[in-house]
């Protein structure tokens, strides 16, 4: 059977970035580096490919050098248990230049775009009023404030923890 991977195209950081995002997410591993050979585009001997599981969904890095970049039409999902799981991933995400979006999204200091969100958040989407509610809720917040979220969608007054955006 076939499989698929997302690659993600980095300038010259896929094995530090792949260390990272390991490093974030629990039950992660980086399971092959590949160098590039002679005679290929990069130096040769340098990696040119890392591939890592994050939570047992396979990934590869790519040192492809800097013609193309990150943007935000593709971004990884970390669906999280509860808030302190969401604070301690968002944090890491962020650490050392990465920049905070809007609601659950942001940047890495690699420039790639993640979504930390909370488990439930789909299932809300069953109630079409309780959803509604929680969506609105949603697009004041940047980080995600789960009692907020939970409290909107409930028909409750709530302040978001994760501020306006």
């Amino acid at each position: 059977m076939s499989s698929i991977a997302p690659c993600l195209w980095f300038d010259s950081q896929a094995e530090e970035a792949a260390a990272f995002y390991c490093s974030v997410f629990p039950n992660s591993r980086i399971t092959s580096t590949i160098p590039y050979p002679e005679g290929a585009p990069g130096p040769a001997g340098s990696v040119m490919l890392v591939t890592f599981e994050l939570d047992g969904v396979e990934v590869q890095a790519l040192n492809g050098g800097p013609l193309f970049t990150f943007s935000e039409a593709v971004s990884l999902v970390a669906t999280v248990e509860d808030q302190a799981e969401l604070d301690r991933v968002w944090d890491a995400l962020l650490a050392d230049g990465g920049q905070e979006v809007q609601c659950g999204w942001l940047k890495d200091r690699y420039g790639f775009s993640w979504q930390v969100t909370p488990k439930g958040l789909e299932d809300m989407a069953q109630d079409p009023e309780r959803y509604a509610r929680a969506m609105q809720a949603l697009l004041t917040m940047v980080k995600i404030d789960i009692a907020a979220l939970e409290a909107a969608a409930d028909g409750a007054e709530a302040t978001s923890r994760g501020g306006a955006a």
